[in-house]
């Protein structure tokens, strides 16, 4: 079966950084498009950043993260990364990777989730 395990979440200081994973299996890792997405207590899930199938040439960003957040892939490891740097208290969520064939997933759209990963950043 399809699985996409988040880690990397964690409880840090605002300016802090991170870098979350989501490592799947069961898919053929390069014909998907990637995202990850948060939630946050009480508000919908939201977009934060995409990244196209095969060798990731496009990225997209949520104007909150950009400019201070790089998604990746690295398709040996059937792995997408997100880095996050100068973390915000209002970037404290649950962060969820997604996985949807060929094109890019969005919120409310997408094949497959992870199971998240929780990011705290204090003040």
């Amino acid at each position: 079966q399809v699985q996409l395990v988040e880690s990397g979440g964690g409880l840090v200081q605002a300016g802090a950084s991170l870098r979350l994973s989501c490592t799947t299996s069961g898919l053929t890792f390069s014909n998907y498009a990637m995202g990850w997405f948060r939630q946050a207590p009480g508000k919908e899930r939201e977009y934060v950043a995409t990244i196209t199938w095969g060798g990731g040439a496009n990225t997209n960003y949520a104007d909150s993260v950009k400019g201070r957040s790089t998604i990746s892939r690295d398709n040996a490891k059937n792995t997408v990364y997100l880095q996050m740097n100068s973390l915000k208290p209002e970037d404290t969520a649950v962060y969820y990777c997604a996985a949807r064939f060929i094109v890019v997933p969005t919120a409310r759209e997408a094949e497959y989730w992870g199971q998240g990963t929780q990011v705290t950043v204090s003040s």
